[in-house]
């Protein structure tokens, strides 16, 4: 297969995996899939192994391809199957991320497997939004081992009710579900359809070259890199149970045929749930390395093979079950790339940007005294790190979140809330020759009583500048004018007021002002 070839396969694999996207959102009933397209695809070979993928969500995506191999190693598929589950320590992430996998069998061989994550505000927690500050996995809701969803292409009624009478809304529920097993059949049939025109042995082929040149790139941008040892520590604001400032540190070592990430010093597996399963520590890994790679670097396994990764099990970033997980998936990840690309600044002079505002900023809701029962979830972005190209941007989703805001018009219609201010936070973004971003003001008022859990960080720690730059100022939450810790679950009543300010990224570079104060 020759370069334009190859391109051609990649872009067609890819556009499979776009138009799954579609089909999903479009299929959908839920705003968290619909507007806020919390959800990822991918497309993986017979061994598990990432062929191609969309830009969906960062921590998705990393997280299936360092665990769909052994995830398929435990099943024996058969045609017609398709499979849910939502276990962190089988593959998953958090509760609230399901997935949804069906195998591609021609020539009776299974040849490849088609995937999709979608999030699901609600999997059954007795907190609103399913995001609730837990001590114990069991407490974070409804935990889906791999279960056969779909029998000879029909779904399993018995397996469906099972999960979805354990929601809020179960029509709602099983609306999203069947929104993600169509998406897998277009998948299906679109990858059926180009690997009978090139057919399986040309196929096998095709993604064994993605793979090695894949490789080869990975290779190149390890070259561009300084040798040596590299070292950088952060911390976690808390774990909503008592514990703060939790370390997580990182020794990275770069030779020329691998990258060695070695967490190692990082803390050991705490009492709440900002604890990450290795899988998506893998996916904070993948996603640095990702962002140093071409633009034109086929999103496949092939990008990963020379990162090694090490984290001692029962740790913040290798729990064990059945720790708590739900603040891990998206706060904790987010911090792990931050100390990663602080440990890789000066082994990449210039190229490295400062922190990001460092937290999804997690907001979930609701009530089941409510007539309907309702369930919202929400992440808010913030500044983005500036770096020695320019400023961050502003009001953003940074790193591995890459879902949008849920609209004003769509919160107001769906929910007995009122979105009383929505704006940039000023001045939030660190100054420097290059300023970060500013972060977002979103205000809410309450139009009946409800439960509501708030999960953010970057509360007490700073988003470090970079270069002399200075650091992004620190989010704050508020009721009625009160201040809120970094993770909370609180009772509001009809009238109430929840500020979220959410922090601005680091600064690059030291200003004239800046050198002005030495």
């Amino acid at each position: 297969m020759n370069a334009i070839e190859l391109s051609l396969f990649s872009s067609r694999m890819n556009a499979i995996c776009e138009e799954m996207g579609l089909i999903l959102q479009r299929a959908a009933f839920s705003p968290n899939i619909i507007d806020r397209l919390d959800f990822s695809c991918a497309i993986f070979d017979a061994e598990g192994e990432l062929i191609a993928q969309a830009a969906h969500i960062p921590v998705h995506l990393g997280s299936m391809a360092y665990a769909m191999s052994s995830i398929v190693g435990q099943i024996n598929w058969q045609p017609g199957d398709m499979y849910v589950l939502n276990d962190p320590y089988s593959g998953g992430t958090h509760l609230p991320d399901v997935t949804v996998i069906s195998p591609l069998f021609l020539e009776n061989q299974c040849c490849a497997f088609i995937a999709n994550r979608a999030h699901h505000a609600d999997m059954g927690a007795d907190s609103p939004g399913s995001m609730p500050i837990a001590g114990h996995l069991q407490e974070e809701g409804l935990l889906i081992k791999p279960t056969r969803l779909l029998k000879n292409d029909l779904i399993d009624v018995h397996a469906m009710d099972s999960i979805t009478r354990q929601m809020r809304n179960p029509p709602q529920s099983e609306g999203d579900f069947t929104a993600q097993v169509s998406a897998n059949r277009a998948g299906l049939q679109r990858l059926r359809e180009l690997i009978e025109a090139l057919n399986v042995t040309n196929f096998r082929s095709a993604c064994h070259a993605l793979d090695e040149y894949a490789q080869l790139l990975a290779k190149q941008a390890l070259a561009a890199m300084q040798p040596g040892t590299y070292r950088a520590t952060d911390y976690m604001d808390d774990d909503g149970l008592g514990n703060r400032d939790i370390p997580i540190q990182v020794v990275v070592t770069v030779t020329t045929e691998k990258l060695l990430l070695d967490f190692s010093g990082s803390s050991s597996q705490v009492a709440g749930n900002i604890n990450c399963p290795l899988s998506v520590t893998a996916a904070a890994v993948y996603y640095v390395f990702r962002c140093l790679l071409p633009s034109y670097t086929p999103l496949c396994q092939g990008s990963f093979r020379l990162l090694e990764i090490k984290a001692l099990r029962g740790s913040l970033l290798n729990a064990e079950f059945p720790a708590a997980v739900a603040a891990g998936n998206v706060e904790t990840s987010t911090r792990i790339v931050d100390v990663i690309l602080a440990a890789l600044a000066p082994a990449l002079p210039g190229r490295i940007p400062a922190a990001s505002h460092g937290s999804m900023n997690n907001l979930a809701m609701g009530s089941d005294d409510a007539k309907p029962p309702w369930d919202y979830y929400e992440t808010i972005g913030g500044g983005m790190g500036a770096s020695s190209r320019g400023d961050g941007l502003s009001a953003t989703q940074t790193n591995m979140t890459n879902t949008l805001n849920t609209p004003i018009e769509i919160i107001e219609s769906n929910y007995p809330l009122r979105v009383r201010r929505y704006a940039l936070r000023p001045q939030s973004g660190g100054e420097g020759d290059h300023r970060g971003g500013d972060g977002i003001v979103r205000e809410f008022e309450f139009l009946q009583a409800a439960t509501v859990t708030l999960l953010t960080e970057r509360r007490y720690h700073p988003p470090p500048g970079l270069q002399g730059g200075s650091n992004g100022k620190v989010g704050m939450n508020f009721l009625n004018n009160q201040p809120l810790p970094p993770k909370a679950s609180i009772e509001v009543m009809a009238g109430d007021i929840l500020s979220i300010q959410t922090p601005g990224g680091g600064g690059w570079g030291q200003s004239k002002q800046n050198r002005k104060g030495i």
